[in-house]
């Protein structure tokens, strides 16, 4: 039940769901007549708009990618955990598994493990089906990394976990097993904030390797004002929705972990 209702509940607190409650009281006060009716429907469009702000959209991501970005070079270490959330099963018509925008993870690791930082790499992820059998995402994910070069051997699955709390209660059992040190953690960078936290919590020792940046230091030079650009950041923009809503969620996910004594 937490599961379902830890990915339902916070829809209504995102800026499109939210929207969608503001219409639907607007509905309901334009059939009684009110004269409040105009209110909601402002209000549902200014949070669309604000919410895909460029501005909006870049503080809120930058303020949870800034927060673990590697000072200097990472170290050695035992093994890199890689958590899920990167690939789709190859289901039909798919020829393959499909990548996500976050399989910079897989790429990552990849580099990592060329690189001679770590003789293992742990995936852990399993899938959530919602009634319907699935491929846990570890399964997927080791097939990637096996595509990408890396041997068979230097694969581990942890199959079971449906979240990011489960990722590192699963995890610390797997290296506790097979008497593994420190790792690298990696994930993206959006969501190495919350991941640090919980890993931290379970006593694991780690370091981020974060990954999967969508702001780049670029994006902090400032330009002299612009009317065309200005007028077009008033258009709401799936893209920066999304991504503002991906924040949101992990700010959300921090407070409910948090709630949960999972932090």
């Amino acid at each position: 039940m937490f599961l379902f209702l830890s990915k339902f509940l916070p829809l209504f607190f995102y800026p499109l769901g939210l929207s969608c409650i503001l219409l639907i009281i607007s509905f309901v006060l334009a059939w009684r007549r009110s004269r409040w009716t105009p209110l909601p429907i402002a209000l549902a469009c200014a949070l669309l708009i604000v919410a895909s702000h460029p501005r909006v959209n870049i503080f809120l991501i930058r303020s949870l990618e800034s927060q673990h970005i590697p000072s200097e070079e990472l170290p050695q270490a035992d093994a890199i955990v890689v958590l899920g959330g990167c690939i789709k099963p190859d289901s039909p018509p798919r020829p393959m598994v499909d990548l996500t925008e976050g399989s910079d993870r897989l790429l990552y690791a990849v580099q990592l493990y060329r690189q001679q930082k770590a003789p293992l790499i742990i995936v852990s992820g399993g899938r959530i089906g919602w009634g319907k059998k699935f491929r846990p995402e570890s399964a997927d994910m080791a097939r990637f990394l096996e595509f990408m070069g890396v041997p068979r051997s230097a694969i581990m699955e942890e199959s079971e976990s449906l979240n990011t709390y489960q990722n590192a209660v699963n995890v610390k059992q797997i290296l506790q097993k097979e008497k593994i040190d420190r790792i690298l953690l990696v994930t993206s960078a959006m969501h190495m904030a919350r991941s640090y936290l919980i890993f931290k919590h379970q006593n694991i020792n780690f370091v981020p390797a974060p990954t999967d940046f969508l702001t780049t230091d670029n994006l902090k030079v400032k330009s002299s004002f612009n009317l065309r650009v200005f007028l077009l950041s008033l258009i709401p923009s799936v893209d920066r929705l999304g991504n503002t809503t991906q924040a949101l969620k992990e700010y959300i996910g921090i407070v409910v972990y948090w709630l949960r004594g999972w932090l």
